[in-house]
């Protein structure tokens, strides 16, 4: 009876220890990533370059709207406009096993690595707003966002077609976006090759602001400060372009009189200036990615191909234009 009762309470024992476990590793399978559930829900790591501007918050705002609305769900990491921060986030998101994996560089180089990884993981990468400037183009499905060499050029159009009466120098200064950023290099890059149709337009001093509203205000009060004459402002965005609103009131100037303002984004604040006057001329990026996103997550998840690069649609304003357009502007 002895021998019986031990076999008995060791039956029992081994019983209690597989339920356990299959308890546990049912519980394990349910906490892993998106790519572990099989529950039909896709599932996304998006990794934000920060909150540094009005239109990067409108741009997450999107995001986040449009998942819930796609019943997609969103795990969400803001870098603070650090790579590093970034790179971490992207192999998170691997080690969890996400459907899906989109972020906005901040930064051109430097991601081929992290990206690799991705890839022999079997999750497909979507950039949005800003590109990589990887040889290998099979380490991402595709780009979502601006012609931002395009935007550059349409401001340096509109500044030539304005200034074409000049008879004399037209200084200009311009401030930069983040050091080395797709928007940053492609803004500069249009800008310089539409001014350079007429040989008065000169730019005397360039440097980042970092695409802040602080950036612009300091880097504007350094140019003042060693520029006695200064006739145009060219600002890779709004924000740092209102920042430079301060530092130009502040010297005593008029903007939009005393320095023509030219900025990109067009987002609320920069077009309550441009409608003011103080903005002259705005080139649109829009941020409203988040429905276009969500459209090509379900689509690349799906296997299905899609363009290498997908281009939002804008436009330009002028004063009065702004005027017309903001009481339904959505950012």
């Amino acid at each position: 009876m002895r021998t019986q009762s031990v076999r008995w309470r060791a039956a029992a024992v081994l019983a209690s220890v597989l339920l356990v476990g299959g308890v546990a590793a049912c519980g394990n399978s349910d906490t892993g990533g998106g790519g572990s559930k099989d529950d039909g829900k896709i599932t996304m790591g998006f990794s934000q370059v920060g909150a540094e501007s009005g239109w990067r918050t409108a741009n997450t705002t999107s995001i986040k709207d449009a998942a819930t609305a796609a019943g997609i769900e969103l795990k969400f990491d803001d870098a603070q406009q650090k790579q590093e921060n970034q790179i971490k986030a992207i192999r998170n998101y691997i080690q969890q096993k996400v459907d899906v994996i989109a972020f906005s560089p901040v930064v051109e180089s430097g991601w081929d690595t992290v990206l690799k990884e991705a890839k022999d993981a079997g999750i497909p990468v979507i950039l949005t707003d800003r590109s990589v400037d990887s040889a290998d183009k099979s380490l991402y499905k595709t780009f979502l966002g601006s012609d931002f060499v395009k935007e550059g050029r349409l401001a340096g159009e509109w500044l030539v077609e304005q200034k074409k009466t000049a008879s004399g120098p037209v200084n200009i200064v311009e401030l930069q976006g983040t050091t080395g950023a797709a928007p940053a290099n492609d803004r500069k890059k249009g800008f310089a090759e539409a001014i350079a149709a007429n040989p008065n337009l000169k730019i005397i001093a360039s440097q980042t602001g970092d695409f802040t509203r602080a950036g612009g205000k300091q880097v504007m009060e350094q140019f003042l400060r060693a520029n006695k004459q200064i006739d145009v402002l060219f600002a890779h965005n709004d924000d740092m372009g209102l920042g430079a609103l301060e530092a130009i009131t502040a010297a005593g100037k008029v903007p939009g009189k005393d320095i023509t303002i030219i900025t990109v984004d067009a987002v609320k604040d920069g077009m309550q200036a441009l409608a003011d006057g103080k903005f002259n001329f705005i080139a649109e990026c829009s941020p409203l990615l988040g429905p276009q996103l969500m459209d090509l997550a379900k689509k690349v998840h799906a296997g299905e191909e899609v363009p290498a690069r997908i281009e939002t649609e804008e436009t330009t304003f002028t004063t009065e234009q702004a005027k017309e357009a903001l009481p339904n502007r959505k950012y």
